[in-house]
């Protein structure tokens, strides 16, 4: 079972929550559902194992500068696979 990622809640009002995560090698964040939509802007050039609920794996790419936007409803789990550090800021836009 992998070790779980930290997370650090920096903003939370009306509009939004801006949440740093950190996922240490051979961490993970833990199956989830999003409620909201939100954007993720990577701090760390890394490659995350995405894990669907069927079980299927794809590798998303983070580069700094380049954010990317997801709706609601995206469930999965996030892994660090590799031997660096992933850190990376969600930003869920409330309603």
């Amino acid at each position: 079972m992998a070790i779980a990622a930290t997370s650090d809640v920096q903003i939370d009002n009306d509009e939004v929550r801006v949440t740093e995560w950190r996922l240490a090698p051979g961490s993970a964040t833990g199956h989830h559902r999003h409620e909201m939509d939100y954007v993720i802007v990577p701090v760390t050039n890394s490659d995350m194992t995405i894990v669907a609920p069927d079980g299927s794996r794809s590798i998303a790419q983070l580069r700094i500068g380049k954010s990317y936007f997801r709706k609601a409803g995206v469930e999965h789990d996030v892994l660090n696979e590799t031997k660096d550090a992933i850190v990376f800021l969600e930003v869920e836009l409330k309603a």
